[in-house]
């Protein structure tokens, strides 16, 4: 890579840190925050097709796990570009050995750290402070028919959230647990 990443592996087969180079000086600094090509190298090989960005105002705040599924599948890579997050995400692929383990990181504004999520994971996240911005590119565009979620609070994933689950969007509130046979998402 062209030294404006370093990207590791996690547990979950697939999904890795991303972690951002900063070149600073007493002005401040420049971050590259995504390079198609840099990036290819760590997995993502399909173009860009969204970029979104949130805004949550209230530390303790949930929200997720959501994921789209096939056709509409998408990678994402996941920054959080003011304040602290806990960064979750669930492996949701069918046949995987990894099958509804989670993986965490704490993303934020200084350690510069992104997640880059495969398609057939579930991905949410708690504040860890006030007024978080997260930014999250997608391979492919959001279809709502394709949103597929589940409860932060499912025993059978079992995430330890840092803070007690804070108030969530009624929309995630809904969001049911897996049933017992679940066999995961066919990509």
């Amino acid at each position: 890579m062209n030294n404006r990443f370093q990207v590791s592996d996690t547990p979950l087969n697939g999904l890795s840190v991303v972690e951002r180079l900063p070149i600073g000086d007493h002005r401040g600094y420049l971050e590259r925050v995504y390079c198609a090509e840099d990036l290819r190298e760590a997995g993502l090989q399909v173009p860009i097709a969204q970029i979104n960005h949130t805004f949550t105002k209230i530390a303790g705040m949930v929200r997720g796990m959501h994921f789209q599924v096939p056709p509409n599948s998408d990678t994402k890579l996941v920054s959080c570009m003011r304040g602290e997050v806990f960064d979750v995400a669930v492996d949701l692929r069918a046949g995987s050995r990894t099958f509804l383990r989670w993986h965490a990181e704490t993303l934020s504004d200084q350690n510069h750290r992104s997640l880059l999520i495969p398609a057939g994971f579930a991905h949410g996240f708690q504040t860890l402070t006030n007024d978080c911005e997260m930014l999250y590119f997608h391979t492919a565009f959001y279809v709502p028919a394709a949103e597929g979620a589940v409860s932060p609070a499912d025993p059978c994933i079992g995430i330890s959230w840092p803070l007690p689950l804070g108030a969530m969007s009624e929309r995630d509130a809904r969001h049911a647990f897996l049933p017992a046979d679940y066999r995961g998402i066919q990509l």
